[in-house]
């Protein structure tokens, strides 16, 4: 059977405006549309980096007890946990580093 679900652990975690910390979470695989939809979206079309945090807000599906992780929330990752995060994304959906 195909794991499409991955459990990880934030380096620092996110702290939400109550003050609370998420640090475990989980990560579908992406689908196509994942990357489709962020190439739509007016705030890519200025900064294409802003890819990263919809994507991102499209395939964690838990974090902590929060209710959802929207783009929002993905804005306010600590640096080390955002590249940990793109890290864990290569990783699990099998996207090799390009050699420079």
């Amino acid at each position: 059977m195909l794991q499409t679900e991955f459990e990880f652990t934030l380096p620092k975690g996110y702290l939400d405006e109550d003050g609370n910390l998420h640090r475990t979470g989980v990560m579908r695989l992406s689908r196509a549309i994942d990357e489709i939809v962020p190439l739509r979206d007016p705030r890519v079309k200025t900064n294409p980096a802003y890819a990263t945090v919809i994507i991102l807000s499209r395939v964690i599906i838990r974090l902590g007890a929060l209710d959802e992780v929207t783009p929002a929330v993905v804005e306010n990752f600590f640096a080390c946990d955002l590249s940990y995060l793109q890290q864990f994304y290569r990783q699990i959906n099998e996207l090799k580093e390009e050699e420079s």
